[in-house]
């Protein structure tokens, strides 16, 4: 099961308390105090795992603590101190204060550990406070207690390049094609109902990470549909890819507008990310002259048909790209419009390097 959102309250251990205690030994006069001190409570701690990719282990745990220390002893021992709660995340995992929404971890890199409430300190034994006014102090401390939050999780996906569109638009087929993501494919929306990752291989040697969420729908920034819900799954990526379905009853331009506005109205920041264009199913197209269409979508946008096989985009050419030889990338432009078709491997190839030359402008 896919969680990606979950709360709960976490508290660290308490200390363990002193000890009050006496040497008591036979031919030793006046043994004096030798309580010991309690030992530490247990930390609570994050631990990002490459090999979990849910939250579900927390979904239904209403409490999770970490151990008390063990009390002091006599003879001086020190109680022991409590094994720490390490809580496993996927990367990519916020620790947001659920009083105050404010990101108080985030966890990105696989191996990343956070401690993120101290233990509570063991307290002192009677031996402490024995002086030359005090020879036998029976006061000890107790340990101080932990720390408790009520924080929520939430998962956002990590990825390259975030698709886009309607839903039945064919991004589970895109992805199911291009990478090694086996996402359940069918003819009716919604049949993605959780974000899905694919690893697309470019050569031999290079790769980068896809991300399917759910489709998006108007008013989904509204919460209608499932697209509300899993936006957040396309937050850090920095590449976004507009998928607008060619056989669907809605114009181009229609489809596009609709999508720039949902993600504009889900967050700002978001609908300034560099993205390109991919026009699906051209396989399926029943209008009268898909050239012209497509051109007529181009010119809608304030663009210039450019078709160049400049760019080593193979010999099915996009409809438009950015001319990288004048060295300026225009990020309020798609970087490239491409008729695709995942069913014939219609520039399959080309949208995979186009992507890739994409992502590369983001670290430039």
């Amino acid at each position: 099961m896919f969680i990606d959102s979950v709360k709960f309250t976490v508290s660290s251990g308490k200390g363990g308390q002193g000890c009050s205690s006496f040497r008591r030994e036979k031919f030793v006069i006046k043994g004096g105090p030798d309580g010991g001190d309690g030992g530490k409570g247990g930390d609570v701690i994050f631990l990002v795992n490459n090999n979990t990719d849910t939250l579900s282990w927390y979904k239904g745990r209403n409490i999770l603590r970490a151990d008390k220390g063990r009390p002091g002893e006599g003879r001086r021992k020190t109680g022991k101190s409590a094994e720490p709660l390490v809580l496993v995340v996927p990367p990519g995992t916020q620790v947001i204060d659920e009083e105050t929404n404010e990101v108080l971890l985030d966890l990105l890199e696989e191996g990343q550990r956070e401690v993120f409430l101290e233990g509570g300190k063991g307290g002192l034994g009677n031996t402490h406070f024995k002086n030359s006014r005090n020879q036998r102090p029976t006061y000890f401390q107790p340990g101080l207690p932990g720390v408790t939050k009520e924080i929520r999780l939430e998962l956002k996906l990590i990825a390259d390049v975030g698709l886009v569109g309607y839903p039945n638009v064919g991004k589970s087929t895109l992805i199911s094609t291009l990478s090694n993501a086996a996402p359940e494919i069918a003819n009716y929306e919604f049949t993605t109902l959780t974000p899905k990752l694919g690893v697309v291989e470019v050569g031999e040697y290079n790769s980068f990470v896809m991300a399917d969420i759910p489709g998006i729908i108007d008013g989904a920034s509204e919460g209608k549909g499932l697209g509300l819900e899993f936006l957040r799954h396309i937050e850090r990526t920095k590449t976004l890819l507009f998928m607008i379905d060619v056989a669907n009853y809605r114009t181009i331009k229609d489809q596009y507008d609709v999508l720039k506005e949902e993600v504009k109205k889900f967050s700002t920041e978001l609908s300034t990310r560099n993205f390109a264009i991919a026009l699906t199913k051209i396989d399926a197209y029943y209008g009268e002259d898909l050239n012209s269409d497509i051109i007529k979508f181009i010119e809608e946008l304030g663009l210039e048909v450019s078709k160049s096989n400049e760019y080593g985009f193979g010999k099915d050419l996009p409809y438009f790209v950015q001319d990288l030889t004048l060295n300026r990338f225009e990020k309020d432009k798609p970087f490239f419009i491409l008729p695709i078709s995942s069913v014939t491997h219609l520039n399959t190839n080309s949208i995979v390097y186009s992507l890739y030359e994409l992502i590369g402008q983001n670290k430039k």
